[in-house]
């Protein structure tokens, strides 16, 4: 049999590629992935205690675009769910975006009051303001504010993240940790948020509901033989698709330390940062993302953060500095050279870092330019 497509990558980008070319133009899809899931990672499952565990992480689609929300509502109820998170500073629990209510927590009352103040009428209520930015303030109230989030929320954290120094990487990463003057506690803002009701796998599994999409897990794409196929949508490693011509590119990956544990409730929120002390990162509870009845079982999971290497686990993140990306531009450069039936997609392809929403915006942006 010859395939119109062969997909690597059962993530997002690779599920709603072939969903769009299976359903909307009636191509026969091959597509393959190298793990024993579909969903990438955002593979969930119910653990024994009848929790679904988010496997390679916490989870939680947001998004501002009804376009995108309304896609992914075709193949899934959705549980309303707003993200709360906290950072562990010495002895306290303190809201992450750092914001008026972190400043009542971590400065004195009458320093509180004033930098509150200063920042309501500097830059107005609801404002989020980089720290960069504020480092760059005339006020030295702002200057000290900035210091102190970077110091005692970003500087550790990244450390652990990224196994680099903040200096080291590109300064969109310092560019996005804000201030949020308000005294909003939510991680994300967007219009649209929440988790799949019946988690992401089953999300997965509909999306994929095609008579027209044949899928192989525990397949690699350079162990493939006598498949035909017309194009090639790919979404893994771009180094690796070329055999690594120029040199590995470098990725941060996280392993877990998942927990089962004879209590109600471990942690006030789903997911506790620690930016300085502690060798994991955070801790995810569960229990948090969905509804479950009153019963004294819960599950978590510390999450470390380690570089990635090929054939012991997975790549997460692109690592954003000047280096890597002049050495992912000959690969862009390499990929240009092919004929135009193929394509690289996603957050491994592109090299870059694309969250949920990101991801399915993109592949059916991609669809709609490439394929019809």
């Amino acid at each position: 049999m010859k395939y119109d497509f062969l997909i690597v990558g059962a993530g997002l980008a690779g599920s709603v590629l072939a969903e769009r070319l299976a359903k909307e133009q009636n191509k026969k899809v091959l597509l393959i992935d190298r793990r024993l899931h579909i969903g990438g990672n955002c593979y969930d499952a119910q653990v024994e205690n009848g929790i679904l565990v988010h496997k390679f992480g916490p989870h939680i689609f947001h998004t501002n675009n009804e376009n995108i929300w309304q896609y992914l509502s075709q193949f899934t109820d959705w549980h309303h769910y707003e993200h709360k998170v906290l950072a562990v500073i010495a002895d306290m629990r303190v809201p992450v975006p750092f914001n008026l209510n972190s400043i009542e927590l971590c400065f004195p009352e009458n320093k509180a009051a004033e930098l509150k103040k200063l920042l309501i009428d500097e830059y107005g209520y609801g404002a989020k303001i980089p720290i960069l930015k504020l480092k760059q303030s005339e006020k030295e109230e702002f200057k000290e504010l900035a210091d102190y989030v970077y110091k005692y929320i970003f500087l550790g954290y990244t450390v652990k993240q990224w196994g680099m120094k903040p200096e080291d990487l590109d300064m969109s990463v310092t560019a996005r940790i804000p201030v949020f003057v308000s005294r909003d506690n939510r991680y994300f803002q967007d219009k649209f948020q929440g988790v799949p009701a019946k988690g992401y796998t089953e999300m997965f599994s509909n999306i994929l509901n095609n008579k027209n999409i044949e899928i192989r897990l525990g397949t690699e794409f350079k162990d493939l033989s006598g498949i035909e196929y017309d194009k090639l949508i790919y979404t893994g490693t771009i180094d690796g698709f070329f055999d690594y011509k120029y040199g590995k590119l470098p990725y941060r990956s996280l392993t877990f330390e998942f927990e089962a544990l004879n209590m109600e409730q471990f942690q006030k929120t789903a997911q506790v940062n620690y930016p300085n002390d502690k060798s994991y990162t955070r801790i995810t509870e569960f229990k948090h993302f969905l509804d479950y009845p009153p019963f004294p079982k819960t599950t978590i999971a510390r999450e470390y953060a380690l570089d990635y290497k090929e054939g012991e686990n997975e790549p997460y993140y692109p690592i954003p500095s000047d280096e890597n990306h002049l050495l992912y531009k000959q690969y862009y450069e390499e990929a240009d050279k092919l004929d135009s039936k193929v394509y690289f997609i996603g957050r491994l392809a592109e090299y870059k870092y694309y969250n949920m929403d990101q991801v399915v915006g993109r592949a059916l942006n991609f669809y709609e330019k490439k394929f019809k």
